[in-house]
């Protein structure tokens, strides 16, 4: 693809428009694509195997599998089959878009073109309901045969999929997506704002992002080129989205630079970077998501590192750190060796050339900052409207989750703001209501009449288990609205004969957490 083919300008507007419309036509859709090829060959399409996808399409001439076959797993496709599934555009058309080239009577592809759910329950639910986009990017390793070019564009993978899913549901003016890519969080983004500005230092990323705005109708959209902030410094924003390049590189030659994953950075410095300056850009109140590494140093905890980015920032942040998981220095080299599309040999497979040695070159240099570990997970960064930080929660949440994060991370948010303005007496006085998604289960030893354990479980967002104690337990279930907290810890410090101040000071501010991650709600 030419880095500079400006996608949304001129005539080609028109031929995007058309592709739009035969892709419609065509019924190139996710579900279309899944049932064309059954769950265990789309399985194996996401580890990168396209053989079982193939071997379903085999013979089918129908237009779906033939995008399926030309744009979704990027193999060459007889033209007239091509020019049958798209009458509007044709292979011409897609080789005028760069999409693909022709050679002879063959289609071939230059970019993949896959359809991507969105909206409803899922990842990225919102109050606008379920549908779906078309995403242009870059080829895999499986369509090309082999590593990717370090100018690779990334499609829609688990980490655009979990920031789409976390992005804040509520309605903003301006939102400010940095390191773009193809575009998707900014195209999410827009769902909640008016406009949107997407920033990356890749020209070529940032046409795949002006194409794919086309291309879905989406308006609003500006890219900008440029690292970090500097494309809007002096600019303000209500909330900024990124899944940057965060992953730890080592900075020695042989080792691949590719643009979609590494910023050029030492160790975990580019979120340090991000963290540390995101507050210029924000508006009071604004938020900032991001998905980060952070490095574990002999023994110095991971967090603890965030913390100290928070605080290293010249405008003073809240902050709502998840850490989802922990990679020993191995396993990190190993994951993103592989990511790259150098493999390790197997029984009868010599693998990729290079790959021992690029695994050594990760390891040596997490041994030269002491690196015993890596974390990776969300980061929700707000610049308070007025006043001091309050907002300051580092936790490490290692659960499957739930649906509806975004909202839920908006629902905590608001609760948090509302539970600052009470004090003990006013919590009391509220009336709570258990959410709807809450579950309880009594463990019992065998034979024993009380339960020995009891959980309040999550069904939505961060699901959560919590191990509570009956007084809480009580307080929980008995929560429908009709009585105030007060009300119902009297009642039951009567019911377990103990003294109702002593109750209220153990309760309430563990009706404060319940509140803040969603157990409860004040009515």
């Amino acid at each position: 693809m030419d880095a500079d083919f400006a996608f949304d300008r001129g005539p080609d507007a028109a031929l995007i428009a058309d592709l739009s419309a035969d892709l419609r036509d065509a019924g190139y859709t996710a579900d279309a694509v899944r049932d064309a090829w059954g769950p265990l060959a789309d399985t194996a399409v996401g580890h990168g195997l396209h053989g079982p996808a193939l071997t379903a399409l085999a013979g089918r001439t129908d237009a779906a599998a033939t995008l399926a076959r030309l744009l979704f797993l990027g193999v060459g496709t007889a033209r007239d089959a091509v020019d049958a599934a798209l009458p509007r555009v044709g292979a011409a058309g897609l080789e005028r878009l760069a999409l693909a080239r022709i050679d002879g009577d063959e289609v071939v592809p230059q970019a993949l073109l896959r359809p991507q759910d969105y909206g409803g329950t899922g990842d990225a639910g919102d109050a606008d309901g379920a549908g779906e986009w078309w995403i242009a990017s870059d080829l895999d390793e499986a369509a090309l045969g082999g590593p990717l070019p370090t100018g690779h564009v990334l499609g829609v993978g688990g980490a655009s999929l979990t920031l789409a899913g976390l992005q804040l549901t509520t309605p903003v003016e301006r939102v400010l997506d940095v390191g773009t890519g193809c575009g998707i969080q900014a195209l999410r983004a827009r769902r909640a704002a008016a406009s949107v500005v997407a920033t990356d230092v890749s020209e070529r990323a940032l046409a795949f992002t002006r194409l794919n705005a086309v291309l879905n109708g989406v308006d609003g959209i500006q890219t900008r080129h440029g690292s970090l902030f500097e494309p809007v410094a002096g600019e303000r924003f209500d909330r900024v989205v990124s899944n940057p390049p965060f992953v730890i590189t080592p900075r020695v030659a042989g080792v691949p630079e590719y643009e979609y994953r590494d910023a050029g950075f030492a160790g975990d410095d580019l979120v340090a970077a991000f963290v540390s300056g995101v507050g210029a850009v924000l508006a009071p109140g604004g938020t900032a998501q991001l998905l980060g590494n952070w490095e574990y140093r002999a023994g110095a905890d991971g967090l603890d590192r965030v913390r100290e980015w928070v605080a290293a920032s010249e405008v003073p942040l809240e902050a709502w750190v998840i850490e989802r998981e922990q990679l020993d220095p191995l396993a990190y080299a190993e994951l993103w060796v592989r990511d790259g599309g150098t493999a390790p040999g197997t029984r009868g497979t010599p693998g990729t050339p290079g790959y021992a040695d690029l695994v050594g070159a990760w390891l040596a240099d997490f041994a030269a900052r002491g690196v015993t570990g890596i974390g990776f997970g969300y980061l929700l960064l707000r610049r308070p409207a007025s006043g001091a930080p309050r907002l300051a929660r580092y936790e490490r949440v290692t659960q499957p989750l739930g649906d509806g994060l975004g909202a839920h991370l908006g629902q905590a948010l608001a609760a948090f703001d509302a539970l600052a303005a009470l004090d003990d007496d006013a919590l009391a006085a509220t009336r709570p209501v258990v959410a709807g998604d809450v579950t309880e289960a009594r463990h019992h030893l065998p034979g024993a009449e009380a339960p020995s354990v009891i959980e309040l479980r999550q069904g939505g967002g961060l699901a959560r288990t919590l191990e509570v104690d009956p007084a809480l337990a009580a307080l929980v279930g008995a929560s429908d609205g009709e009585l105030t907290a007060g009300q119902l810890i009297d009642a039951i410090a009567d019911l377990l004969e103990v003294d109702a101040a002593a109750l209220r000071a153990d309760l309430l501010p563990r009706v404060r957490e319940l509140v803040f991650t969603g157990f409860l709600r004040l009515a």
